[in-house]
């Protein structure tokens, strides 16, 4: 028992470990002007999607494939890959181009809050304490982060602060729509098939064929490793540890991709954080663990109940 735990727990870090160095990759190939954002997008979704898929179908062909027998949940994967999964990856790699793979990473974890006040205006309930505390939070983390601690200027570029702002919100989306399908055909069907179908499309409108990036080892080594290890795998680990943790260790085990992207950001790429940046990070991070903290009192409480 206790090592199928510690198997999950270093599954549920290598993920997110894979995904903050695969973040911080994309920014040296942006920097470098080697490849362009939306390029890299189409290639990572196209790529990373179509390897998942084909993992899928060894794994089992007549399950992978039955989301498109019913053309009710066909249509609303077709609908999520764009609204969810593509919009996710294109935002995100967008707040890297025009800011930094750290601040990005960070501002992405945004999404909780942004469910807390999805789920307040949708249920017309006033939000817990807990979840007035975790907006405070992560609204005082996002000042600190943009502003330096100086409220009248932006430390990072506007265009940089909205792509990262664009990003929270589609990672909310990417969190909220897929789930009537996760609890019916699996994770890895709806990651696979979505990825490869925002794929396609992103490939075809942006025709990646025409703007391959001029052959050089590093280069290609660099892209190799965002779409095979910094997404396939990343993926697969986080979606593996599932099976062995709780869905909100999971998430607090997360902060991983946030803090490796903001160490490799700073000592390979010189982005440079101040004290009032790490405040505002350990805040907006911070949110992760009091939502997850508040689950698993809950979940104690009702267990109680039960006994």
């Amino acid at each position: 028992m206790q090592r199928s735990k510690a198997t999950g727990i270093i599954l549920a870090i290598a993920g997110p470990l894979l995904w903050g160095v695969s973040g911080t990759t994309a920014q040296a190939l942006f920097t470098n002007g080697t490849v362009s954002s939306n390029w890299l997008v189409a290639v990572r979704m196209l790529i990373s999607g179509l390897l998942l898929v084909l993992f899928g179908l060894f794994q089992d062909h007549r399950h992978n494939l039955m989301v498109w027998h019913h053309w009710r949940d066909a249509s609303y994967l077709i609908f999520f890959s764009f609204i969810g999964m593509a919009a996710s990856q294109y935002t995100y790699f967008k707040a890297i181009d025009y800011g930094n793979a750290a601040t990005a990473t960070i501002l992405q974890f945004l999404s909780p809050a942004i469910i807390i006040v999805y789920l307040a205006f949708s249920t017309m309930s006033w939000p817990r304490r807990v979840d007035l505390l975790s907006l405070v939070m992560a609204l005082t983390g996002t000042v600190l982060l943009v502003t330096h601690g100086h409220l009248t200027t932006l430390a990072i570029p506007a265009n940089g602060f909205t792509w990262g702002l664009l990003t929270a919100v589609s990672a909310t989306l990417y969190t909220l729509l897929p789930r009537p399908l996760l609890e019916k055909y699996g994770s890895i069907p709806i990651v696979g098939w979505s990825m490869l179908i925002g794929g396609v499309a992103f490939s075809c409108y942006y025709r990646i064929w025409a703007h391959l990036p001029t052959f050089q080892l590093e280069t290609y080594a660099r892209i190799g490793f965002v779409v095979i290890f910094g997404t396939m795998f990343a993926y697969l680990f986080f979606l593996k540890s599932l099976h062995y943790i709780t869905a909100t260790t999971a998430s607090m085990l997360g902060c991983f991709e946030p803090l490796s992207a903001t160490l490799l950001s700073i000592i390979f790429l010189g982005v440079q954080f101040g004290l009032p940046e790490v405040v505002g990070a350990i805040l907006i991070i911070g949110t992760v663990f009091v939502q997850s903290w508040a689950t698993m009192k809950g979940t104690i409480h009702t267990r109680k109940g039960h006994a």
